[in-house]
């Protein structure tokens, strides 16, 4: 019998109507479209603008995305997992009520949160769970409302993220396709340079810290944008040396779209060439746990049966990784 490995076999995504130039912020902070192209790579990102609707709208729409191009009775799916630091609330889970609204009942469901990695450790999670041959039909979601967060009198953090989802499903494989390595890591000495400190249990939000807007999200841009250049492409050079991999082996580059600095960076460390790197930073930001299933949205009538694709991110934490990843279809 085949060795069973996890494969992802269908793609969704979504992103809201409006958006957000880089025009419109230089009325609203003091910046200009040429320095955020410049810095970022970023000229638009998506704002979920809707009174009420959160995260699980995003995700809903990128499951049902899915669910219809796949034309996938939900009724078989068996977990849902939404990746997401924007959960609708506390305590209720958004992949519960996600998993719900899609008509995934017999699935069970739950959060996961690593920050901008969140995704790529969801496809080590999704992945462990078919290999143990439990489990038939995961649909992995990246989802998040980071507009619910961030201070637009900020240009430090309003110029960078953006809203949407996407999502996969994984299924098993008896061809070897499907995820093949990774190297995940976290430091959690990292996580004073990128938070959204109030709200959680240890500083709960009171009158005077909303007043003095301390619930929208912090980063030192130095900091993170060093760590992040040095650690996702360490990583990503190292799965590759791990895996005998040289650069011509390599069809694509999935990198979490924070900084464009950044991305071009991870392909250099590999020697990748440009048109081998997926980006789609200039139209959508940086939304966090969606980047990764975005790129996967945007570029699947691209992918071919057998490309080996790496994925890289680096999240708040500090999180970060890499995976080494075969897809499984033609579209």
């Amino acid at each position: 019998m085949s060795k069973i490995t996890a494969a992802i076999t269908a793609v969704g995504g979504y992103v809201p109507d409006f958006v957000l130039t880089n025009k419109v912020l230089e009325t609203m902070v003091e910046t200009n479209d040429e320095w955020i192209t410049s810095r970022t790579g970023i000229k638009e990102r998506r704002i979920l603008k809707e009174e009420g609707k959160g995260t699980s709208f995003l995700a809903i729409k990128a499951a049902e995305d899915l669910i219809e191009k796949k034309g996938l009775d939900p009724k078989e799916i068996d977990l849902v997992i939404v990746c997401t630091a924007t959960p609708d609330m506390k305590a209720a889970a958004t992949a519960s009520y996600t998993a719900t609204q899609i008509g995934a009942v017999n699935a069970f469901a739950y959060d996961l949160e690593a920050a901008c990695s969140s995704f790529l450790f969801g496809m080590s999670t999704a992945s462990a769970y078919i290999e143990s041959g439990r489990y038939k039909k995961i649909l992995l979601i990246g989802a998040d409302k980071n507009s619910s967060f961030i201070n637009y009198k900020d240009r430090a953090t309003c110029i960078i993220f953006g809203d949407g989802a996407g999502a996969v499903l994984f299924e098993p494989n008896e061809e070897g396709l499907g995820l093949q390595d990774e190297l995940l890591r976290s430091n959690g000495e990292g996580r004073e340079f990128l938070q959204a400190t109030y709200g959680g249990s240890a500083y709960p939000i009171n009158e005077d810290t909303f007043k003095e807007g301390k619930h929208y999200i912090f980063q030192d841009g130095k900091t993170v944008f060093k760590n992040a250049v040095f650690n996702m492409a360490d990583v990503t050079e190292r799965v590759m040396k791990k895996n005998n991999l040289k650069n011509d082996d390599i069809q694509w580059l999935a990198a979490h779209q924070a900084n464009k600095r950044i991305i071009d960076a991870t392909a250099n460390r590999i020697n990748l060439e440009e048109e081998k790197v997926m980006m789609n930073i200039q139209k959508y930001g940086n939304t966090t746990s969606a980047t990764l299933p975005l790129l996967l949205y945007d570029y699947e009538s691209q992918l071919k049966k057998g490309d080996k694709i790496i994925f890289a991110a680096f999240g708040g934490g500090f999180t970060w990784g890499s995976i080494y990843f075969k897809w499984a279809y033609n579209s």
